[in-house]
């Protein structure tokens, strides 16, 4: 159970514990002392648990930094040029307006779930670690192939023997970001050491391919980062802002459909409303002029405010990292921050917006090409349906 301050307070026999203060804690950002000590002492309780289990940290002010990333895209390469085929549109009038090139989409016996795994697996391979000592998978995405969730079984599919913690954060393109907040939260105030982040979504399954509007911007892809618990010195994510705004769902969405049942009559004549409606997803409905001014107003706020909260300005920040939706989202962003496109990671004229896989698929080839360093400090940020948006000035290595 999570409390106010953000702390887990697990359920174990009572518990003796003696907790230096803390200088605050605030929704949007870290702020801990150096010292926030508990006392192990706990009655009753068993001398090993499983890494997921209920426990209370010994040290709170834990901080958490990323060492390893890993990302999986699709056989089937679509270009602009092939849409042109199935609706009116041309390669030069989706690059002025989106900047998109071409897009990777799930074919043929391919799965997000294999590609999740897959990006999962470069992430631990890059850090050289064992699977059996994760501690928690989140899995980021809006599109599982299962209702009730994707992570369980990628941790199957990963092997982890110590049944670690798995569960989903459905955000759509703002979830990689509110996972990787999650995984500070539950190795900063849980106790986790070794949490996998993974965004992931299959997008093409809910465009209307007749649509112009949509279907040339979406695509479908997995990223993964590896996110350890580290010396509160060495913390690798320095603050967050995140945010939601329910009034604006109506601009973007894949609402539910049903489907028309047959009439049944009650024993008055009235017409029953059961058996439900058999239901399935609508294909995203978007208002593009409506979700660019949200972005371009809402991002620069949120990435400016997370900036101050880690006492930095966007002249110390080595790279900016934007959810890969628009191109000209990403230069309005941009040019409100001043920062140079020289300073800009952007893949998206190679994947198109692939959703909550968009920000760690730009991080891992901008990693594994040498761009981004250790050391290297990154502001990024996610921002799509909900609405939902947020950033974090994350520390890389």
């Amino acid at each position: 159970m999570a409390n106010a301050s953000g702390f887990f307070t697990p359920s174990v026999p009572r518990l003796r514990t003696k907790i230096q203060p803390l200088t605050g804690i605030s929704r949007s950002g870290f702020c801990f002392s150096r010292r926030v000590v508990c006392s192990s002492s706990i009655e009753g309780a068993e001398k090993h648990v499983s890494p997921s289990e209920s426990r209370m940290p010994k040290l709170v002010s834990k901080g958490c930094k990323l060492v390893g990333c890993g990302s999986a895209v699709p056989s089937l390469s679509v270009s602009n040029d092939d849409l042109s085929k199935i609706v009116d549109t041309s390669d030069e009038w989706i690059s002025v307006r989106t900047g998109i090139r071409s897009r990777r989409v799930i074919s043929g016996k391919e799965s997000l779930k294999n590609l999740a795994v897959e990006a999962a697996r470069k992430a631990l391979e890059m850090a050289d670690f064992d699977p059996n000592d994760l501690d928690l998978i989140l899995m980021c995405t809006s599109t599982p192939e299962d209702i009730f969730g994707a992570a369980p079984q990628i941790q199957r599919e990963l092997g982890c023997k110590n049944s670690p913690l798995a569960y989903d954060i459905t955000a759509a393109c703002s979830g990689f970001v509110l996972g990787l907040v999650s995984a500070a939260c539950h190795i900063r105030g849980g106790g986790f050491r070794n949490v996998l982040v993974i965004g992931a979504d299959g997008i093409s399954r809910f465009v209307d391919w007749t649509d112009r509007g949509t279907c040339i911007l979406f695509g479908d892809a997995a990223g993964a980062v590896l996110v350890q618990a580290c010396d509160a010195e060495d913390d690798g994510l320095l603050s967050f802002d995140l945010h939601s705004d329910g009034e604006g769902a109506r601009h973007l969405g894949a609402p539910m459909s049903d489907d028309k049942p047959e009439e049944l009559l009650g024993s008055n004549g009235s017409v029953l409303d059961f058996p439900p409606k058999r239901s399935s997803y609508s294909c995203i409905q978007m208002n593009g002029k409506e979700v660019f001014r949200f972005a371009v107003r809402s991002v620069p706020q949120s990435i400016e405010s997370a900036l101050e909260k880690a006492g930095l300005v966007s002249s110390s920040v080595d790279w900016l990292l934007l959810h890969q939706a628009n191109q000209r989202i990403i230069d309005a962003v941009a040019t409100r921050l001043e920062f140079p496109q020289e300073k800009v990671i952007s893949n998206l004229a190679n994947y198109g917006n692939t959703s909550a896989a968009s920000i760690p698929l730009a991080l891992d080839e901008a990693v594994r090409s040498g761009k981004v360093k250790p050391g290297h400090t990154i502001a990024t940020a996610g921002f799509g349906a909900g609405l939902t948006w947020g950033s974090a000035i994350i520390r890389w290595g």
